[in-house]
């Protein structure tokens, strides 16, 4: 235990440690807040979307905190439902038929226009469907029509081509736009929608929702899917995290013991291992993994499995080597011998504890690179189907043109979270080196 404490202040000593120690800190707290309160089952749910569950929210958002820049204020996104907003009423009338008027307004005082505009209808019938029309009203007192049609599925005006045509430009600017500016802006002020719907049989309803997409949502921003990135972001944490401790631990624990059997047992056993360890090095270990993906599976299991396998017999392996073949010359080494100590008590109750010290700042150095190992797969179309990941996130960025369309967040922000993470274990990594290796603490 004074070992330990006696550790602990001297990493304390280094401004990078501690640094370093801070940022894995805020991602070990960042994964468990992911796993807390989006669980598994949940977070597949989201990235897959659904069910339509991001019907309503904007496609290739900023974040949200792109507006507190100054001079910025991009519309965020407006939500209006029948069954809390605006004013409903129902009138009977004739033979079953019931009339719904429906109000909305809000107050739009953004800089730039909406995204898109859509209406989404929560209809109750049995045969016969309602129908509706829609008025737009503007804070200069126009009436603008947006026609009528079947309240069922979901009404989106910017895919509207006729409307478009009608209204003489995209919906979402036409609607929003300011008549007596001769440049190209929104106009400020109350905006309104009147909904006329006609229910054709008794004990019919209808809810309908004013969705004016925004420019901006969320702290992540949004994608081509209408997804919030903020869900791979905070779930490629645990996913990164694991897959890099993991494949970092295991690879290097093995080859670890491995060198130590081989220096031991000498002879057959080492030259054994010394060769299977020179095949492994001039194995290209990234087509591998590419053929597994495609052949096998892109299981983040099976790839985690396939990395370790391939990581055992690293070149490593040779330093540890050189490592074991001074302690095995070591006095108390013939001391064990002597007393009649087992070959398996000499290696992992001498030998090892002998040289661990360096075992522990290689496999947090070595913790970044399996990470980035991990995106790059995702990135090539190898990443688990399922799981959202920064890596994923940066593929899709690149295959939508994100950095050619000007959604620059869409990649720096995956991109910085890599970066993060392999800045905090390196510089962690570095300062326990420099601790615990003997070579570097004389300097």
């Amino acid at each position: 235990m004074r070992v330990f404490w006696d550790t602990i202040r001297q990493i304390i000593r280094y401004r990078s440690a501690v640094f370093g120690m801070a940022i894995i800190g805020a991602l070990v707290v960042m994964a468990i807040y992911a796993v807390i309160t989006i669980p598994y089952s949940e977070a597949i749910r989201l990235w897959r979307g659904a069910g339509g569950i991001w019907d309503k929210t904007p496609r290739n958002a900023w974040p949200r905190w792109v507006n507190l820049f100054p001079g910025v204020n991009l519309p965020e996104t407006l939500i209006l439902s029948s069954k809390e907003e605006g004013s409903k009423s129902v009138q009977p009338l004739d033979g079953g038929v019931s009339k719904v008027e429906i109000l909305f307004e809000f107050d739009y005082g953004y800089d730039d226009f909406p995204k898109e505009i859509s209406f989404f209808f929560e209809p109750k019938y049995d045969k016969r469907p309602p129908h509706a029309s829609f008025v737009w009203l503007t804070p200069d007192g126009r009436k603008i029509d947006l026609g009528h049609r079947e309240a069922v599925s979901p009404y989106r005006l910017s895919l509207e081509k006729k409307l478009a045509s009608r209204l003489g430009g995209a919906p979402e600017e036409v609607l929003f736009a300011d008549p007596s500016s001769e440049e190209s802006s929104p106009l400020k002020g109350k905006y309104g929608l009147e909904v006329e719907a006609w229910l054709f049989e008794e004990g019919s309803d209808l809810d309908v929702s004013l969705v004016v997409y925004g420019q901006v949502h969320g702290l992540a921003g949004t994608d081509h899917r209408r997804r919030d990135i903020t869900v791979a972001l905070l779930w490629g944490a645990p996913i990164a995290l694991s897959f890099g401790v993991l494949a970092a631990v295991c690879a290097t624990i093995s080859t670890f013991i491995i060198a130590a059997i081989g220096v031991w047992y000498g002879k057959l056993t080492d030259a054994t291992i010394c060769w299977l360890t020179q095949v492994n090095t001039i194995l290209p270990a990234l087509p591998i993994l590419i053929m597994v993906g495609v052949l096998y599976s892109r299981s983040i299991w099976a790839m985690l499995g396939m990395v370790i396998a391939i990581s055992i017999f690293s070149r490593s392996l040779f330093v540890y080597r050189a490592m074991f073949l001074q302690v095995k010359e070591s006095p108390y080494i013939e001391a064990a011998m002597a007393y009649g100590a087992r070959s398996f008590r000499i290696i992992f109750r001498y030998m090892i504890p002998k040289v661990i010290p360096v075992l522990i700042p290689s496999f947090v150095i070595l913790i970044p690179g399996y990470v980035f190992l991990e995106a790059t797969l995702a990135i090539l179309g190898l990443g688990d189907p399922l799981l959202p990941t920064w890596g994923k996130v940066m593929r899709d960025a690149h295959y939508n043109g994100a950095l050619y369309k000007g959604d620059y967040y869409w990649m720096l922000l995956p991109a910085a979270m890599l970066m993060i993470t392999g800045l905090g274990f390196s510089t962690l990594g570095y300062t326990l080196d420099r601790i615990f290796n003997p070579r570097l603490r004389e300097l």
